[in-house]
């Protein structure tokens, strides 16, 4: 098989593999002729139909074996290329994967998109209308997902040898109607019809124990012995996808764990007549791995997330393990073979189970074991928030795992004799860095666990990580100060803009060449053409019809018909009140309060658009929904007046983005300073030419530096005058005091004018902002709106916005995943590029 050398010829690919005798062209060859005739063939023999008599959803799926079929071939010999070679591998432990779609991204990444469409055309098929059909595979809540999807993109792009693991969820992220406002939640069936990516593979399925208990005794060596026995067994079946790299022969693996019961049911039950007990093991196993992180505010949803972490973690360490005893016996060359990430806290198990695995199985002395596995481990942490740091209680790990519960006991007891040894008598510190909370209840702080278990541990922004060691983990920080580096998040051009914006696309192309599909500051040569008009009046037009394709799908799918000339101004993103909808909705009001007294005090008509799903416990967020609704019903009833639109886009997924992005002017990135990690949704906005309305928060602080000052439009408090507010004393009703038009919003808000039917629905979000308003809305409301008036007169200068939004763009290479998984190849995991031949 040939393969292009050129990105930019990837799209235009004719090779073919008729050469190869070892290959069938009809599943490898990338021309027109091959894909038609590969497709056809899965048509008839995979499909069982003709081709007039396929449905639409029998072509989809014949066209995605068609693509998988050249994936495989690529699969089966980048496989071989790694343990002929006996690589060091990376491997990616997380326990979300926003993927989305596959069909598209595929035929971008291994260069036959031109051939498929060409191909589908001569046989009457529109190939658009095939990659619509795909469902978003939602394993993941938001940015950690997605950023774990990007990272997959990355590793195969840049020939890394990697894999990632997860869990195959059955359903992952709710679909989401909006009903009345309110948000509603339906399972996610994104199974429901088949997955044509993945390949079972029961033979390498893995044994999986909960419960039961620890029996101690002295093994033949004549050491002590643990044994972990009794309780039950659940079986671990991994399902491989493809992850293919982007313009070369890679295909790396994403491995997902389905749960089953060690036995279907039981026969001797079923024959008794008592059908419901027969089964209910086989039940109570596969709810593992059934749902996207259950609502743990209940005991039995508490149990069932550890559950579902343990799970995938035993899985994948046993997987891990099997893979390095083909080739080696001896466990101390183990890090120099393996390098594993944890992606949060979700999988820090991991640590425990790979010391039960050395000490209790291969039988290794306890310290060399922990060294090696310190060796092994990296840790990445995603937020600053305590309420996010998991911490399990003690009692429910010594039911569920008590063996596990042992091994942190003793983790625990070794570490603190070294805080003691380096701080005696300093009980304060002791307490502070134990993976142990005291108190009324018991708890096992994960974090703290994988920074100790870890030789790496990262923030994921450059004040994330300065904040990390300064606020969140001081002690660790101090005694451990060579571990903790920064890795700013990224995410892979490829399908953020190659896929999700061919017009930009095609014209950034024809004006630089494509090379920066795989080498994103080459986006630097835009710069100059920022003062090209020629390229200005291009740049525009591409923006343009984004918006109006976007207006288009809005009006057919939500039945609004938005104003394409109008600012899209744009807040996509997890519901949660640190992002701050809430201060976007504010604005709303008040801008629309004074466009009714004098429509002239709009300076540029603006099409406010959301999209958000909030956590089906989440009640302060699923009401922030709906005051948007209410907000939206209100201004556009008369938005021919004010010249404002308001649209909360249902069911915000992956897809919906990819549509979103191309199209928006202002990216709002608007959280508290000091609360958001890094974020990837500012990056994305940037790439495809949107203006940043945002707080020094997160990767917000580098976008800027990248773009400079006059092209970010900067607000708020920073993250250390919002940590000096607080300890001042915040008294948020000064701030509703002070300013009239914040209090107008606000009362309007509170009198249930947006709620006919509740007069007291919204009540409580306002009291919270006057009582305690923990994200500081109030405080930073009168310069929010500022900012968004300065943002209209901009916007008001065509020529002067369009080339702020081009050096957006020139600017944006170092926000992509691959300068990200560089770093950690190079600085983490030390894993080398590993190309794999024709």
């Amino acid at each position: 098989m040939s393969n292009p050398a050129s990105v930019a010829d990837l799209p235009h690919s004719s090779a073919s593999d008729t050469h190869d005798t070892g290959r069938d062209p009809s599943r490898t060859g990338l021309d027109p002729h091959n894909v038609r005739h590969g497709f056809l063939q899965h048509v008839r023999y995979s499909r069982g139909k003709n081709p007039e008599t396929a449905t639409a959803h029998d072509r989809f799926m014949a066209l995605a074996l068609a693509v998988r079929d050249r994936l495989a071939d690529r699969w089966v010999r980048t496989a071989r290329t790694y343990y002929e070679q006996d690589v060091k591998r990376a491997y990616y432990l997380s326990a979300e994967y926003l993927l989305g779609r596959a069909l598209g991204n595929n035929l971008i990444n291994i260069g036959m998109y031109e051939a498929a469409e060409q191909a589908m055309r001569e046989v009457g098929v529109d190939l658009g209308t095939l990659v619509e059909m795909e469902p978003d595979a939602g394993l993941g809540n938001g940015g950690l997902g997605r950023l774990a999807a990007c990272f997959l993109d990355s590793l195969a792009t840049l020939a890394y040898p990697g894999m990632g693991y997860g869990i195959r969820y059955e359903f992952g992220i709710f679909t989401q109607d909006i009903v009345d406002g309110y948000q509603v939640e339906r399972a996610d069936e994104w199974l429901k019809f088949g997955n044509p990516w993945e390949i079972v593979r029961p033979e390498k399925a893995v044994a999986v124990r909960f419960f039961g208990r620890v029996e101690h005794h002295q093994g033949a060596d004549g050491r002590p012995m643990a044994r972990w026995v009794g309780g039950k067994t659940v079986i671990g079946v991994p399902y491989d996808t493809p992850i293919a790299g982007y313009g070369n022969n890679t295909v790396n693996t994403l491995r997902l764990w389905q749960a089953r019961a060690s036995e279907e049911f039981d026969l001797l039950l079923f024959n008794a007549g008592d059908y419901e007990r027969s089964v209910v093991e086989k039940n109570d196993s596969e709810v593992i791995s059934k749902v996207l992180y259950p609502n743990d505010a209940f005991q039995a949803g508490k149990e069932l997330r550890l559950k579902q972490q343990y799970f995938f973690v035993a899985c994948s360490i046993a997987d891990i393990v099997r893979r390095y005893l083909k080739s080696h016996t001896d466990f101390r060359d183990f890090p120099n073979k393996a390098a594993i990430q944890l992606n949060d806290t979700h999988p820090a198990i991991a640590v425990a189970e790979l010391m039960r695995v050395f000490v209790d199985e291969k039988r290794l002395n306890w310290d060399e074991a922990f060294a090696i596995t310190q060796a092994t481990f990296g840790y990445t942490n995603h937020t600053l928030l305590a309420e996010a740091m998991e911490k399990w209680p003690a009692t429910l790990f010594e039911r569920l795992l008590p063996r596990h519960l042992e091994i942190i006991y003793e983790i625990n007891h070794r570490f603190l004799r070294q805080v003691q040894i380096r701080h005696p008598f300093d009980h304060d510190r002791m307490r502070r860095l134990s993976l142990v909370e005291e108190g009324p209840e018991k708890k096992i702080r994960m974090a703290h666990l994988a920074v100790v278990g870890s030789h790496s541990v990262n923030g994921v922004a450059e004040l994330h990580s300065s904040l990390l060691k300064r606020d969140v983990m001081p002690d660790f920080a101090e005694m451990y100060p060579e571990r903790f580096n920064n890795k700013t998040n990224g995410v892979t051009p490829r399908r953020w803009l190659t896929w999700s914006n061919p017009r930009l696309t095609k014209l950034i192309t024809s004006r630089i060449g494509g090379g920066w599909a795989t080498d994103l500051d080459q986006l630097q040569k835009l710069a100059p053409l920022a003062e090209d008009a020629e390229f200005r009046k291009a740049f525009a037009q591409v923006k343009k019809q984004n918006k109006e394709d976007l207006a288009r799908y809005l009006r057919d799918t939500c039945q609004v018909n938005l104003d394409p000339n109008a600012i899209f101004d744009v807040q996509i993103k997890r519901l949660h009140e640190y992002k701050r909808q809430l201060l976007n909705a504010l604005h709303i009001v008040s801008l629309w309060m004074k466009a009714r007294r004098d429509p002239n005090t709009i300076i540029a008509p603006r099409v406010f658009l959301f999209g958000a799903k909030a956590a089906p416990g989440y009640h302060e967020a699923k009401l922030i929904i709906r005051l948007i609704n209410g907000i939206s019903e209100v201004v556009n009833s008369d938005a021919g007046t004010t010249g404002l639109q308001v649209l909360f886009v249902p069911n915000y997924r992956v897809s919906l983005a990819e549509r979103i992005i191309p199209a928006t002017n202002v990216s709002e990135q608007i959280s508290t300073a000091g609360m958001e990690a890094s974020g990837t949704g500012n990056m994305k906005f940037m790439m495809n030419g949107a203006l940043t309305l945002g707080t020094l928060d997160g990767a917000n602080v580098e976008i800027r530096q990248a773009v400079g000052d006059d092209n970010f439009f900067l607000f708020g408090l920073t993250a250390d005058e919002v940590i000096a507010r607080k300890r001042a004393g915040y008294r948020p009703r000064e701030e509703y005091e002070r300013n009239v038009e914040l209090r107008e919003a606000m009362d309007l808000i509170s009198s249930g004018f947006f709620s006919p039917e509740d007069k007291n629905l919204f009540k409580p979000l306002v009291d919270s902002l006057l009582g305690e308003d923990r994200y500081l809305v109030l405080a930073d409301f009168a310069s929010y709106a500022a900012k968004q008036e300065e943002v209209a007169r901009a916007y008001k200068d065509q020529e002067v916005w369009t080339r702020k939004a081009i050096l957006n763009v020139a600017h944006s290479g170092i926000f992509s995943s691959d300068r990200t998984i560089k770093q950690y190849a190079e600085e983490i995991w030390r894993v080398k590029q590993t190309p794999v031949g024709q």
